[in-house]
């Protein structure tokens, strides 16, 4: 099967339904076995591209990912960006703000952490969660102090127009953004709970406050088909990517991430006539020594 990211793109027309979206693979996906022989070969082929990246020093990548609980954001991270180099490749994870990022504006903290030049980063969750968790549980905006009220209707509208302003701002000065929703099932999400309740090593991997979460499905459901259609743009579109099968996943990811570098078309930098001609030289008088 060939994979294709414009398979996974959400509309930007604002035409998404997360009830339409799929969990499983297609029909003509490949067996698990296959997807992850696969994976091993796009991995190979992002470290090189990675490399090349880096040397150039011209563009910055940013993968950001968004998903339920128990999704796999951490296995797929791991997964498809382990054999990269970490001096070009970065992962940041946030969680519960600090007092510190409290007092700034939503964007401060994750702006903070944004790749430079040459690198890849990764944010396991995002500037996303103040449009999606923080939604769900409008109460956690009164930490943030704000001086406009957040029962004010254009109060999430305007939340999402400083994030596709924001990511316009990256785009220009070089940084390609993407993005990739894990859309697990209901009913997974339900065996993985179980299977890090079963297996002693997986054990931490557990909250009660994970459960908690999972009673408000249906709200997070609404936040994120509202966010996504808000914020999947041309220049930044949503990938939706089904999150069941893990093996498959994670190649589908892989590919995206592929293709895009791919169009980036990063080279190792050249030699002008000057430098090419000065290596004879340096050969010699290094053969000297």
């Amino acid at each position: 099967m060939k994979i294709s990211a414009k398979d996974f793109r959400a509309p930007t027309d604002g035409s998404f339904r997360i009830a339409k979206a799929e969990n499983q693979p297609p029909s003509s996906a490949a067996d698990e076995k296959a997807c992850e022989k696969r994976l091993k070969k796009v991995a190979k082929k992002l470290d090189q591209q990675q490399r090349r990246l880096y040397a150039q020093n011209t563009h910055a990548v940013l993968c950001v990912f968004q998903a339920m609980d128990a999704a796999g954001k951490d296995s797929t991270i791991r997964a498809v960006l382990g054999q990269l180099n970490p001096a070009g490749f970065q992962v940041f994870s946030f969680k519960t703000p600090s007092s510190e990022e409290l007092d700034h504006d939503f964007l401060w903290r994750t702006a903070c952490r944004l790749p430079e030049r040459g690198r890849i980063g990764v944010f396991n969750r995002s500037y996303y969660e103040e449009v999606l968790v923080v939604r769900v549980h409008p109460e956690y905006l009164k930490g943030q102090r704000l001086a406009a009220a957040a029962d004010n209707k254009k109060f999430w509208q305007q939340r999402y127009k400083s994030i596709v302003t924001h990511e316009q701002h990256l785009i220009r000065n070089g940084t390609l953004i993407l993005k990739f929703f894990l859309n697990v099932s209901k009913q997974e999400q339900r065996q993985r709970f179980l299977s890090r309740l079963e297996t002693p090593e997986k054990n931490w991997k557990f909250s009660a406050a994970d459960l908690d979460e999972r009673e408000h499905w249906n709200d997070y459901m609404r936040a994120y088909q509202q966010c996504i259609n808000a914020t999947s743009t041309s220049a930044a579109p949503w990938h939706i990517i089904p999150a069941d099968n893990k093996p498959f996943m994670r190649l589908a990811v892989a590919e995206i991430l592929h293709q895009a570098l791919r169009k980036l078309k990063p080279e190792y930098p050249s030699l002008n006539s000057t430098q090419q001609a000065e290596l004879p030289a340096i050969v010699q008088r290094l053969n000297n020594e």
